[in-house]
């Protein structure tokens, strides 16, 4: 059970900023906004405690899929990506027949119920063919609503986002039908102009799934959906930060252009996250780790990611220059707002979930604690 623990010396970070030599209190399963009569505590002076990370968009890690695996096999993911400081994570789904994603819904939606993932996300099959990446082309649909509400009432009220590329026949409308019911439009896997993006925005599309991949490039004349993704103050865009899927120059022009209150960093991760090189499948398609780089055995597309969060955060701020503040809040703060669970995760605040992050100076994992609990203890 968890207890009282008062963590001491450390450089916190807070929605209001850094404080060094803070303290964070835990009573319980929460943060207390005062110290407990008694409970022990520990001295965590040269390192960070940041928020718990939140990932919106993960197909699974430690060798196990939330597209296809058991629930024992999903559970084996959700801690793998615990391991590196995730503590809130959206399972992923991956194209597939309209039947077998709605019967997944139902399993994941019961771990959603149970507390053990905060959602589901739906990553095609309403995507383009011209952009389909690592999804079997022979699967995907039209967003017609129909089939849309179909998944979502397969997910008994726990579908939390779903990446549709608009610009195909019922892709507005379907865009409107998930605003209506609260879950995240995400336009991706498209290949539509700057104006149809922008149409889809006004429909009701908050977030861009893994902006500059699996979508037109930037043109001088033909901008496309990258252009109308950045500059509009209603879209989040989700970054893949592995080296791998973003240019670093790339990647500081979406921060630079969107802002680090429009900013969420994902794994977009697969099987293979935290686990190794090797075949595995990804939905229908075999995938080929190498590297730790993804990519289809067929084709060569890249396929998904074996990124965790916490390399995304090293490197946010070693490689790319990003503030630990504006780190912190495109990896926490943002998802949690986004998922509309900003009143119990995503920042260091009395009477939220004590879901938090132990780093040392070199911004390595020294310590995760998810609802009081250590997951991985320091030291």
């Amino acid at each position: 059970m968890a207890t009282s623990k008062v963590l001491a010396g450390a450089q916190v970070v807070l929605p209001t900023g850094t404080v060094p030599n803070g303290r964070v209190i835990v009573d319980g399963t929460r943060i207390a906004g005062s110290p407990p009569r008694d409970g022990e505590t520990l001295d965590l002076t040269g390192h960070w405690v940041v928020p718990g990370f939140v990932d919106l968009h993960n197909h699974g890690g430690g060798g196990a899929s939330f597209t296809s695996g058991t629930v024992e096999d999903v559970l084996k993911g959700v801690h793998t990506h615990r391991l590196h400081g995730t503590t809130t994570v959206v399972a992923s789904t991956v194209t597939g027949e309209m039947d077998f994603l709605a019967q997944r819904a139902g399993v994941l939606s019961e771990l959603a119920e149970q507390g053990d993932i905060a959602g589901i996300h739906f990553e095609g099959p309403f995507i383009s063919p011209c952009r389909k990446g690592a999804h079997s082309e022979g699967l995907l649909r039209h967003p017609d609503p129909a089939d849309v509400r179909k998944l979502l009432d397969a997910a008994r009220g726990r579908a939390k986002m779903c990446t549709l590329a608009t610009e195909l026949p019922g892709g507005l409308d379907s865009v409107r039908l998930l605003a209506e019911h609260g879950v995240i439009a995400a336009i991706g896997h498209t290949d539509a102009t700057y104006e149809q993006t922008v149409e889809a925005i006004d429909a009701g599309a908050t977030v861009a799934t893994h902006l500059f991949n699996a979508m037109p490039g930037l043109g001088h004349r033909a901008p496309g959906p990258i252009a109308a993704l950045l500059e509009d103050e209603r879209v989040t865009v989700e970054l893949i930060n592995d080296g791998t899927h973003l240019h670093p120059a790339a990647f500081e022009l979406a921060f630079h252009h969107a802002g680090a209150s429009r900013v969420a960093l994902i794994t977009d991760a697969m099987d293979a996250a935290g686990f190794g090189d090797g075949r595995y499948m990804l939905g229908p398609l075999e995938v080929e780790v190498k590297d730790s780089v993804a990519r289809l055995v067929e084709g060569g597309s890249i396929a998904g990611s074996t990124l965790t969060l916490d390399r995304a955060f090293k490197r946010s701020v070693t490689v790319d220059g990003l503030s630990v503040e504006d780190t912190v809040r495109a990896i926490s703060a943002n998802p949690a707002r986004l998922l509309g669970l900003d009143d119990r995760v995503g920042s260091l605040e009395p009477g939220k979930d004590a879901d938090l992050v132990v780093l040392d100076s070199a911004f390595d994992v020294k310590g995760v604690m998810r609802k009081g609990e250590w997951v991985v203890e320091p030291f």
